[in-house]
């Protein structure tokens, strides 16, 4: 579940540096570090309409020729923006990985923002974006696996870590109750094409674009590297992790899913949430207690919806 080899680091000299030597077109350009990090990429503002974005660890940097091949695929079959690769750097002594230059996407990640969100139609708005991803051709597109992280595969492939995690969290969640909701997943199967997934549909991959009223409405959606054809089910874990109520109904009835691939869904939220909530804990009871709260409350939203 954890991972004990290191992330590389990269900050602005590096950067340059990748510019001076591979990209001198945009080596004088001002370089900025965004400020709202994913966990999976390091991104870099380049002039007025430019970032670098640049693989956080070895495991991610598959995603970069992924996303150099899929995005162009998807971009003109999707209203919702997406992010545009102009020009992508080699591994090299500077920096062991691939990495890529982009086009500036205006808009606020929904974890940053602090815009007031129309919930309801926000995932209204989702659910349009993850139908228009699922109709688009997916000639060329590569089956889920291992690049992935196993996302647009059945759930069952992290069913041995959500045991793991259940016998480490006995006490802390009901364990009869979440081996219900992960059960009433394994008992379904996408029984369809594949379609493509995104992969990672969360409140940091998402874009808002703020209005002078206060509000926000979904703008783009970002970070294809772990997308792919296959079972679209791990795509409703914002469910979960988002909604409650009436925006999760307005969520499940966009995205135009059945009741099998919404069982899977919750086990994909099940399975993140007890994975993060027992590394947590190990690393001390007493700390870390907001995240451990709203893995928590994923997994209460979970069971109740089970």
């Amino acid at each position: 579940m954890a991972h004990a080899d290191p992330r590389v680091e990269a900050d602005v000299p590096l950067v340059r540096r990748l510019l001076r030597e591979q990209l001198p077109q945009w080596a004088d350009l001002p370089v900025v570090t965004v400020e709202a990090q994913g966990n999976d990429n390091r991104t870099f503002r380049l002039g007025d309409d430019l970032t670098v974005r640049l693989p956080s660890h070895q495991r991610y940097a598959a995603g970069v020729a992924k996303e150099d091949a899929a995005l162009p695929l998807l971009r003109h079959h999707l209203r919702t923006a997406v992010p545009e690769v102009v020009a992508t750097g080699r591994p090299s002594e500077a920096f062991p990985m691939s990495f890529s230059v982009r086009r500036w996407l205006p808009g606020t990640a929904l974890d940053a923002t602090s815009a007031v969100v129309d919930d309801e139609q926000l995932a209204a708005d989702v659910g349009a974006f993850l139908r228009e991803l699922r109709a688009a051709p997916t000639a060329g597109g590569p089956a889920g696996g291992q690049h992935s992280f196993f996302r647009g595969c059945h759930p069952s492939a992290y069913g041995h870590e959500v045991q793991v995690a259940l016998e480490q969290l006995a006490g802390a969640v009901d364990v009869a109750a979440c081996e219900r909701a992960w059960a009433q997943g394994m008992t379904t199967a996408w029984e369809h094409p594949p379609v493509w997934f995104h992969g990672d549909v969360a409140p940091g991959n998402l874009l808002v674009e703020e209005d002078d009223d206060g509000g926000a409405a979904l703008a783009a959606a970002i970070d294809f590297g772990t997308c792919g054809v296959g079972d679209p089910a791990c795509d409703l874990v914002l469910a979960w992790t988002r909604f409650d109520g009436d925006a999760r109904q307005a969520f499940r009835e966009a995205a135009q899913l059945d009741d099998g691939a919404w069982a899977r869904g919750r086990a994909w939220a099940l399975w993140k949430a007890l994975i993060v909530l027992a590394e947590l804990r190990a690393l001390d009871e007493q700390l870390h207690h907001a995240e451990q709260e709203a893995q928590l409350h994923i997994i209460d939203r979970v069971l109740a919806d089970a």
